[in-house]
């Protein structure tokens, strides 16, 4: 069986970003969606998918899908990240976020349940994922939470995530995770310097 999601951000789209691992990493990131079935994983567990949606799905041409779904997180990614280091996002990646999430809306479907009207999709399409994650990105980043979104501290990894923390004051990923890491990396540098200083 394989091992879950690391699901730390507080929303899908987040998520969604951090499945490239160590994005920053100096010898090269890790690439956590492999294939299709990846992506179903990572769609049901974030709950952009239901356990029914995904098992539908599992037998989905998904090469494309997944390609597609690929795309839309570096555009994710690129337009927070800029924003963060202080610059304006690349065109190309507000065109593709642009694209999938009038992809996703043309998709959708009106229909009448018990409980009222709902959107509702076309449940064997492989693209499912990608257009949910699409318009669930738009929701965050058109919304006032958008200001919360925080990177980890830790410039090799850079995991984003939700800071819903009452001060506002989040600086890791995880603390067991990146906190521990970088508070033991400076603890290492100070007593290098300290055995290093002149007495």
């Amino acid at each position: 069986m394989k091992t879950a999601f690391e699901l730390i951000a507080g929303h899908p789209a987040l998520d969604l970003v951090n499945t490239l691992d160590w994005r920053f990493r100096k010898h090269g990131p890790e690439e956590l969606l492999k294939n299709y079935i990846d992506l179903l994983r990572f769609s049901e567990q974030s709950k952009i998918l239901t356990s029914e949606q995904a098992r539908r799905l599992r037998h989905a041409a998904g090469a494309r899908a997944l390609k597609r779904c690929i795309e839309l997180r570096e555009a994710i990614a690129e337009i927070l990240y800029a924003r963060f280091d202080g610059r304006s996002p690349l065109d190309a990646s507000l065109r593709t976020l642009e694209r999938c999430v009038k992809s996703a809306r043309f998709q959708q479907q009106l229909r009448w349940k018990q409980e009222g009207l709902a959107w509702n999709w076309r449940e064997n399409d492989a693209d499912l994922p990608a257009w949910a994650l699409s318009l669930s990105a738009s929701d965050l980043l058109l919304s006032e939470r958008a200001e919360r979104v925080r990177a980890c501290d830790n410039p090799e990894c850079r995991w984003l995530f939700l800071d819903t923390s009452k001060n506002h004051t989040r600086r890791w990923c995880e603390m067991r995770l990146c906190g521990n890491r970088m508070k033991a990396r400076r603890f290492k540098t100070r007593l290098t310097t300290q055995s290093s200083a002149p007495t």
